[in-house]
């Protein structure tokens, strides 16, 4: 069953283009060592916040993914540039597309 991971933050404005730029490129090495990764979708809230969420195939597949990050130099630094993080999974139960 198809799942997604939802990171919300802040980022400074000077380090948005920075963040952009990176987060394409994890984007793109995540899908070449993980097809699991099904779509992305990046919103910036009427807060000023920003809300990422990562559509997976598979829970399997995120938590490979996300094993597979740990202490990655882009991922860490991607996520130096967030300010006020945090990060939910969640099981998609009803879609209508």
């Amino acid at each position: 069953m198809a799942v997604v991971r939802m990171h919300r933050f802040r980022v400074a404005r000077a380090d948005l283009e920075n963040l952009l730029a990176q987060r394409r490129t994890l984007i793109d090495g995540i899908r070449l060592a993980n097809p699991g990764l099904t779509e992305t979708r990046l919103t910036r809230l009427e807060d000023g916040t920003y809300l990422d969420t990562w559509r997976w195939d598979r829970a399997e597949n995120m938590l490979a993914a996300i094993a597979a990050a740990q202490g990655v130099p882009l991922v860490d630094a991607t996520e130096a540039l967030m300010l006020e993080a945090s990060a939910l999974t969640g099981e998609i139960i009803d879609e209508n597309p």
